[in-house]
């Protein structure tokens, strides 16, 4: 199995609404997110994936809540904006470019700050 990762920061404000604390109120970080991507086969030039088509799509979702309010975007209106939420949503837009494909992400990591992270995966691949 050969996986493939790749980074991205982005910022935006969110506040965690049933949070009893300060993160309940309005408030932003300069996430990171890293995407990780596993298959079994390299193509003819010996790449699993090509590092930027992975950073493209990132792009794609991330520019789509760069310096806005997480709290005002679908799905995170319905959806509590946490980390953990993110780290899901990240991975759900993502694999959607793999699924007649024999790659699968196989995670995705989402930094609040140096020293605070979630991530989403599914089992085993």
């Amino acid at each position: 199995m050969f996986e493939v990762a790749v980074e991205h920061e982005f910022a935006a404000g969110h506040a965690l609404r049933g949070y009893k604390g300060k993160c309940e109120n309005v408030h932003g970080h300069n996430y990171k997110i890293q995407v990780v991507v596993a298959g079994e086969e390299l193509d003819s030039v010996g790449l699993l994936v090509d590092f930027k088509n992975i950073r493209s799509q990132i792009h794609s979702t991330a520019d789509r809540l760069d310096h806005q309010f997480l709290n005002d975007l679908p799905p995170f209106d319905r959806v509590n904006p946490s980390a953990e939420n993110l780290a899901k949503y990240f991975f759900e837009e993502i694999q959607q470019n793999y699924d007649e494909e024999s790659l699968k992400v196989k995670s995705v990591t989402v930094w609040e700050s140096s020293g605070t992270w979630a991530t989403y995966h599914l089992g085993e691949l």
